[in-house]
């Protein structure tokens, strides 16, 4: 069997020829190849230096060779071979050499990709899109109205959630240098670029030194930790993003929003935050038996910790820069009073009434701190005599009333500076910093309401009752205010881990209303499946009926996950929403209702294509639900990293949502190496943000995903999707060996076993691969370079579709005109062309050889090859395109420079599963087939 010839450079067209991604964008210096080029070899001289010429010369052999088979002069085959039996001491440095490329790649790209924006608006160049400029200018171009821009703002609800992911484990150590490589390499840029001075050679010295003395310590920084994180080490993971850039950047988004839009429109529009980050982190236990009463208290006392100490720091800076004096500027009664009651008696402050009134702030912080958290909390004497805040408003208007009085005395400028900052982030934080979304799967629900209504008394076996007869025991229960639940009882671990989540979530109603606020229910496929879960709520109290009057504080929300489920998704909320019980509970909630869409497992179950295609048909039918109901939607997208698990750039992915399913509000998770890529620097975070508040702004008034003739262009979808699943399914579910060759071929076993991520891979313990979770899943494809999950079957659907009769021409040039207007088709196309352009089927063949079976290799491999070589065929044939990224020079510029790179760490990790499953478990392995996935998932940028 030949080997396939898809490395980038070679004779698929993966990337134009002729051209590198820099080549294509404007010359400006630093270019991103001298800034790789410059660190990798500061990285050369490091390894030369502390592992010795042995070690630097493979690291050095092991780069040329990856970059001579870029080019065709070398194959993976010789690598391999050379690296056969190579003793585990002498891979683990190579790995890591590798490991630390991939990650300094990813800081010089990021670094260019601010200089070409910095260059772009010095030329006076007009901001691109997914930009809050850009977006008002289409707003003015487009003539929206005030109304219709209040309405959006009233229900506008931008949420990044983050979750957890086995692959981002990277040491808050390794952040921070990190941070400190990219600031010193923006000064290098700056200063090559400046006039050259006398000073000039001794600065690039200087840095010189400051650089190399960072990239050692990265060097002899252990990237990830070798046990098994725990949740509670994935939680403050998470909140590393706050104090990184978070906290600042969300408040600063939501001023500029709402200072235009009030600005533009008038002051109707509502001053709604509307970016309202999320987290799943803590409260995700479907599936994950680590998560526990104990954990979801961890993660809110610690969110809350976190928001608070921010208050705490900013408003002491506050206070010192709040010297303005009363017998300089005039001072409002309401500030006097706000003054007088900060206990500050100070004699040489008596004349301070703004430091006075935030010092009384900050000591009503530091006791809202101490009455919920706990007296060790803040430094000793700092909330003495100071009453806690009884909610964030209350905090709010006593900002406001400084902020009033700094106003009246003409004092706007300094109103506008950090007071306003503090306001922003109070505004949207509150005193939880982010909703814990709690999700638990149906069959979990059920089996635990089994038991509870058993033990009460109310019925011996409700999972063995008819649909109609659940929906009505519980609609019964919901209505009667007793208890179920005897305080004194003794449940199954099952039940009582669940009833000691909500009772968590309960008492976490302390930081405010929004700190629990929502209750997902996955594998939801009926209306019992969603409102089990209201009488685990009303047990805790965060769920009452008066009469016909429900009344709560969490959204119930079903996720949609399979392709069988999203079809049925839209005929469930009908029958849900025709329940008026339940449709008041919605109204008293805003009138809106969350439902999320599951791309994982609709991937994993019918493939990319008609996974994409059951989404935004679910989309289509759910919006035409809520029409006819009267009822508002908010779509919850449940995107991984990965094209396979629904990633791709959110701003297009957004703006491809069929009309009205963008209704001035989104929520999307944002999941490992995506959550370092987009909010580990300032820079990135605000550049992300403003393309997830930007594209929902769009989507929600201008007209977006417009296509001619949509029936036809629906059904067309249907038939490709429907026959992309047959070809998946033929693999996937039909054919006897896949489950031995994928388990075989990539490192799935290994992600369960070696202490990577918190929770299990499986949600039971089986093989099926219905159990699997989708991050393995994904992850494991993306590990041996078949990125299977985010093209296969493509392209024997839109070959069947085409055909070869009299009319072939002419289908294909209406597929051609829907991949050039069509929004959805556009994005499904291009997000399948970056993936595939990561994929590498000459290392894909290289994993097949880890199967037992021979034959099944050969022939499942075959499969897969053939598959890829006719995607990308019909990819280039559909769109016109020259190669799979010729619309995306950016990423062209990584395939060229810095993928040869990942080339060792795929061989060196097939050299460690061999000894891995050949008995050689020692920790030297186990770790070095650790930072193999690591390095891989850091330097693809979504891995799973």
């Amino acid at each position: 069997m030949s080997e396939p010839q898809n490395v980038p450079g070679t004779a698929i067209p993966i990337v134009p020829e002729t051209s590198g991604g820099a080549d294509q964008t404007p010359d400006i210096t630093p270019d991103v190849r001298d800034d790789i080029r410059y660190l990798g070899a500061i990285l050369g001289d490091i390894v030369r230096e502390q592992e010795g010429e042995e070690i630097f010369r493979l690291v050095e052999d092991a780069r040329r060779s990856a970059f001579a088979i870029r080019y065709g002069d070398e194959s993976v085959t010789d690598l391999t071979e050379r690296f056969r039996d190579i003793p585990v001491d002498r891979a683990l440095p190579v790995i890591r050499a590798f490991s630390h490329f991939g990650l300094l790649a990813n800081l010089c790209e990021d670094l260019y990709e601010d200089r070409l924006r910095e260059h772009a608006a010095d030329a006076g160049e007009p901001a691109p899109d997914s930009t809050l400029e850009a977006t008002w200018r289409k707003f003015d171009d487009g003539d929206v109205s005030a109304s219709a821009v209040s309405e959006v703002m009233g229900r506008a609800h931008v949420a990044p959630v983050l979750t957890a992911h086995p692959t981002e484990t990277r040491r808050r150590t390794v952040f921070d240098v990190q941070k400190d490589i990219t600031r010193l390499m923006r000064r290098r840029g700056e200063i090559l670029t400046a006039p050259h001075t006398a000073r000039t050679d001794e600065r690039l010295a200087a840095l010189d030194r400051d650089i190399r003395r960072r990239v050692t310590v990265l060097w002899q920084t252990e990237l990830i930790r070798s046990v098994r994180p725990r949740i509670e080490d994935e939680i403050n993971v998470g909140l590393r993003y706050y104090g990184i850039s978070l906290l600042r950047e969300i408040p600063a988004i939501n001023r500029r929003v709402i200072d235009h839009l009030v600005d533009t429109y008038g002051d109707d529009v509502p001053r709604t935050p509307v970016v309202r980050p999320g987290s799943w982190i803590g409260g995700d236990h479907d599936g994950n038996p680590y998560v526990t009463a104990d954990t979801v208290r961890f993660a809110t006392d610690r969110a809350a910790q976190t928001v608070m100490a921010h208050y705490l720091e900013e408003l002491g800076t506050l206070e010192h820069e709040l010297s303005l004096s009363s017998n300089l500027t005039d001072v409002t009664p309401e500030l006097l009073e706000l003054a007088d009651r900060g206990h500050n008696d100070v004699p040489s402050r008596v004349d301070e009434p703004f430091r006075r009134a935030v010092h009384g702030i900050r000591g009503r912080v530091a006791a809202t701190a101490v009455a919920t958290l706990g007296d060790d909390i803040v430094p000793a004497g700092l909330d003495d005599a100071h009453k806690p805040y009884g909610s964030a408003a209350e905090m709010v208007r006593d900002l406001d009333t400084v902020d009033r009085a700094l106003r009246q005395s003409f004092d706007g400028l300094i109103a506008d500076h950090r007071l306003s900052d503090i306001r922003a982030a109070v505004q949207t934080f509150g005193f939880h910093l982010s909703a814990l979304d709690l999700r638990q799967n149906s069959e979990t629900f059920e089996e635990v309401l089994t038991e509870i209504l058993a033990r009460a008394g109310v019925t011996e076996d409700y999972s063995a009752l008819e649909e109609s007869e659940r929906i009505e025991l519980l609609i019964g229960e919901l209505h009667t205010p007793r208890p179920l639940c005897d305080p004194d009882a003794e449940w199954s671990e099952v039940t009582e881990r669940e009833l000691g989540i909500f009772r968590a979530a309960a008492a976490a109603r302390k930081f405010g209303p929004e700190v629990v606020p929502h209750c997902i229910i996955s594998m939801a496929s009926s209306v019992s499946d969603i409102i089990e879960p209201m009488l685990l709520l009303k047990e805790v109290g965060l769920f009452r009926a008066d009469g016909d009057t429900p009344t709560g504080g969490v959204d119930v929300i079903p996720l949609f996950e399979t392709i069988d489920d999203l079809a049925a998704g839209a005929g469930i909320m009908r029958e849900l929403w025709a329940h008026d019980f339940y449709r008041a509970y919605v109204e008293q909630r805003g009138g809106v209702q969350e439902i999320m869409l599951g791309y994982s497992d609709s991937n994993k179950d019918g493939g990319y294509l008609a996974a994409n295609w059951a989404l935004y048909d679910a989309e289509l039918q759910l919006v035409a639900a809520g029409e006819e109901a009267g009822i508002g939607l908010r779509l919850f997208h449940g995107r991984g990293g990965t094209v396979g698990r629904g990633g791709g750039p959110s701003y297009e992915a957004i703006l491809a949502q069929p009309r009205g399913a963008v209704q001035g509000s989104v929520r999307i998770t944002e999941q490992g190496e995506i959550i370092s890529a987009k909010y580990g620097v300032p820079t990135s975070a605000r550049r992300n943000l403003e393309a997830l508040v930007s594209a929902t702004l769009e989507a929600s008034l201008l007209p977006v995903d417009h296509v001619e003739d949509p029936e036809r262009a629906y059904e067309t979808m249907r038939e490709l999707a429907e026959s992309s699943r047959r070809t998946y399914a033929r693999l996937m579910h039909e054919d006897a060996g896949f489950i031995g060759y994928f388990t075989s071929s990539t490192p799935l076993a290994e992600i369960g076993s070696l202490n990577i991520g918190s929770r299990p891979s499986s949600r039971k313990q089986t093989d099926s691969i219905e159990d699997l979770r989708a991050i393995p899943w994904v992850l494991s494809w993306t590990q041996s370079r078949t990125m299977l999950p985010g093209w296969f079957g493509v392209g024997s659907a839109l070959r069947d579709w085409i055909g070869e009769g009299d009319d072939a021409a002419s289908r294909l040039d209406y597929l051609r005109g829907l991949s050039r207007r069509w929004p959805f088709f556009a994005s499904v196309l291009s997000n399948m062309a970056q993936v595939m352009a990561k994929a590498d089927l000459s290392l894909a063949k290289q994993y097949s050889t880890l199967v037992p079976d021979r034959d099944d290799a050969e022939r499942i491999f075959r499969v897969i090859a053939d598959e890829f070589q006719l995607t990308l065929e019909m990819f280039l044939k559909v769109t016109g395109a020259g190669s799979l990224l010729e619309d995306n020079p950016m990423l062209v510029g990584s395939v060229r420079n810095r993928f040869p790179y990942l080339v060792p760490l795929n061989v060196l990790q097939l050299e460690l599963l061999r000894r891995y499953r050949a008995g050689d478990q020692s920790d030297d392995v186990r770790a070095g087939i650790r930072l193999t996935m690591n390095g891989l998932a850091t330097a693809l940028r979504n891995s799973g």
